[in-house]
């Protein structure tokens, strides 16, 4: 039996949507700072990994899926590329981000001007990430058939 379209779609939005709110409230209560010092370990608790790791498979596939749906249905070329581009440019700097600063946060136990170097350095790019996932949300609405 194949899916809809419109499954996979509820269920990319669901998963964009925990990946927005999860972030901004990192951003909120300034995780990278609290991350560093605890004891290191990937997963440990504290660790973001353990709140995004299990989602990010679903909410990528859901959103792939979806929009190469729509793109066969003859949906909307310049919506369906602009939220593929969104969400690749948002998960390529989520991608840099657990490279470059959650890892060293969690495994190296920088020191105190260590930890808030590549504490500005995640909030700057989760900044970037934030609107590059609220636009996406912007969009979709202001392109979604009304009837």
């Amino acid at each position: 039996m194949q899916v809809k379209t419109g499954h996979w779609a509820r269920i990319a939005t669901v998963g964009q949507a925990h990946w927005f709110f999860g972030n901004l409230c990192e951003a909120v209560v300034d995780v990278p700072r609290l991350t560093g010092g605890r004891s290191a370990g990937l997963l440990v608790p504290g660790s973001p990994a353990r709140y995004f790791l299990p989602a990010a498979p679903a909410t990528i596939g859901a959103t792939a899926l979806a929009l190469t749906g729509s793109w066969r249905d003859g949906g909307d070329r310049r919506a369906i590329v602009t939220a593929a581009a969104g969400t690749a440019v948002a998960t390529g700097i989520t991608v840099h981000l657990v490279r470059s600063v959650n890892l060293p946060l969690l495994t190296e136990q920088p020191d105190q001007v260590r930890r808030e170097e590549l504490a500005k350095k995640w909030h700057r790019a989760n900044l970037v990430r934030l609107a590059l996932l609220l636009a996406r949300f912007a969009f979709r609405r202001a392109t979604t058939d009304r009837r």
